[in-house]
């Protein structure tokens, strides 16, 4: 039966592969405070359609369940993180940094770098309206990509304003209601023939032209100006660059907003986020109105740009490495030693060490390439010296010989004593 189209199976090498990225993206986020969480990958259809736009609606993964329930399979989170923020808001200490690694489902068409399955963090901040908080996410995104041996001539942080936007569409005359039109058409202008945008801008008396020479435009507003300090300070800004043509598809975004790419442009966007400080309000009816922002960044992409940069697959293959190796193969020399192997290997499982055997009968030159094989740093004989094992570091080939409690204070590092100040 054949793998369903957009979808994907981990063997063992993908699932590796797929972990190197979400353990990245783990510590990373706990490195800047943010903390976990999650929620159910079923939601009710009126979630999307309410919150996220028609053009996310015509991707959803949706059907009827035996409850008679129109449902969705999540496309995003931003929309269940808002319910679920709106309903315990009270019980936060504010602002809340959150962060995911759920998987998410889209029905569109899969080409590279989009699935109709896919990983996905997202991070968020929430109860705090500060450009301080705007330059805290970003800096978090640009870590991410830095903690994966990406540097600043692999990729480069889009940033944007939708109030930019607005003040523009303001001054020529458009109304806050036809606003989210705008916004689309701007979405699509560089991708389009001019003489396609200036048909769609003709209803509000713009052109193509107009809406491209704001687009280009590099000066940073006064709600941009001060996330590019904060950035600068900490020693990122030179990842960052003033891109107008950055608006983002989604409706609830509400000021600055922002997307990652890699600079060689052979991928999609990495990253993309941005505020959405109405979205709770509109959530819980208005009796939560918080100021809000966040990113997702998708694992399809960004395993397409580690694979393509030199650096970063070199430090995901020493990942690999690491992550494959056990610490120890015990090595049977006899078969009557079997029971005093077995004791063996589960003491060495106990002190907390990767510990590998054999489970059928095999010759000692076999063990001992299946120890090379599986990145063993020591093999461990047990055969005739028994009560005393021989222990080889396979690197070095260097052999001794040591009693079972001698074994585990050679193969188990030292603890670090914690020193407590005033003690």
């Amino acid at each position: 039966m054949q793998l369903l189209p957009g979808f994907r199976d981990f063997f063992p090498d993908d699932c590796a592969r797929r972990n190197y990225i979400l353990e990245t993206w783990r510590t990373v986020a706990r490195r800047y405070g943010f903390v976990e969480y999650d929620g159910p990958v079923l939601e009710p259809m009126a979630l999307y359609e309410k919150k996220s736009g028609g053009e996310l609606v015509g991707q959803l993964f949706d059907f009827t369940d035996k409850g008679d329930r129109h449902v969705a399979m999540r496309p995003e989170m931003t929309p269940t993180l808002a319910r679920m923020v709106a309903a315990r808001e009270r019980d936060f200490k504010k602002p809340l940094k959150w962060f995911c690694v759920p998987q998410f489902f889209r029905y569109e068409k899969q080409q590279r770098g989009r699935l109709r399955e896919f990983y996905q963090l997202n991070c968020d901040i929430i109860g705090e309206a500060s450009p301080a908080a705007d330059a805290e996410l970003i800096a978090v995104l640009i870590d991410l990509l830095r903690a994966c041996a990406l540097g600043e001539r692999d990729f480069v942080v889009r940033l944007s304003s939708r109030t930019a936007w607005q003040e523009f569409f303001a001054q020529v005359g458009g109304r806050p209601e036809d606003e989210y039109e705008f916004f689309q058409i701007v979405d699509k202008a560089e991708r389009l023939p001019p003489e396609k945008t200036d048909a769609a801008l003709a209803k509000f008396g713009l052109t193509a032209q107009q809406v491209l020479a704001f687009m280009h435009s590099k000066a940073a507003t006064a709600e941009l100006a001060p996330i590019l300090a904060d950035l600068t300070a900490r020693g990122l800004g030179g990842f960052v660059e003033i891109d107008y043509a950055i608006v983002r598809g989604l409706a609830y975004y509400t000021g600055v907003v922002f997307e990652v790419f890699d600079r060689g442009k052979n991928e999609r966007a990495l990253a993309g986020g941005g505020r959405y400080d109405k979205l709770l309000s509109l959530m819980s009816d208005g009796q939560t109105d918080l100021p809000a922002l966040g990113f997702g960044m998708g694992d399809v992409v960004l395993a397409n740009l580690i694979h393509d940069v030199p650096a970063a697959q070199a430090q995901l293959h020493a990942w690999l490495a690491r992550e494959r190796a056990v610490d120890v193969y015990v090595v049977i020399a006899h078969e009557t030693r079997r029971p005093e192997a077995l004791a063996l290997v589960q003491r060495l499982r106990d002190a907390g060490l990767r510990a590998d055997f054999p489970l059928a009968t095999a010759k000692l030159g076999k063990q001992f390439q299946t120890a090379e094989h599986l990145g063993a740093r020591h093999a461990v004989l047990v055969g005739d010296e028994w009560p005393q094992v021989k222990v080889k570091t396979l690197a070095t080939r260097a052999e001794r010989l040591a009693s079972p409690d001698e074994l585990l204070s050679l193969l188990t590092p030292p603890k670090i004593p914690v020193i407590l100040s005033g003690a």
